[in-house]
């Protein structure tokens, strides 16, 4: 039943056309806003193999991670965790399609608000 629902919503939307543009918009926050701060860095270094999907951002040793992703989580913004076992100081950014470019924009200028702040 789930799946059927989310085929129909992404056949409503556009299909799969739109939504690779949904998660090409979001990259292009996600990566844009990256290159911009100067605490983070891409963690897959060429553009050209990056994922739309899932974002993986590398923050600078010096920022508390584990205090930015409490922030982060006390508001509601979960599940940035990088991967387990990974052992590095990481951002991991969902953009599905059912994630707006919109959102993204929002979360990294949560990001940038708190690192601020830290």
């Amino acid at each position: 039943i789930l799946m059927e629902q989310q085929i129909d919503w992404m056949l409503a939307k556009g299909g799969l056309g739109a939504m690779a543009a949904r998660t090409a918009a979001s990259a292009e926050a996600l990566y844009g806003w990256v290159e911009k701060a100067s605490y983070a860095s891409p963690f897959v270094v060429d553009p050209a193999i990056r994922s739309h999907v899932v974002g993986t951002v590398e923050i600078e040793e010096a920022i508390d991670l584990d205090a930015l992703t409490q922030v982060l989580r006390n508001h509601g913004i979960v599940d940035t965790d990088a991967y387990r076992g990974v052992g590095r100081n990481q951002l991991r950014i969902a953009m599905y399609p059912a994630v707006d470019a919109a959102d993204v924009e929002a979360l990294t200028a949560c990001i940038d608000y708190v690192v601020e702040r830290l």
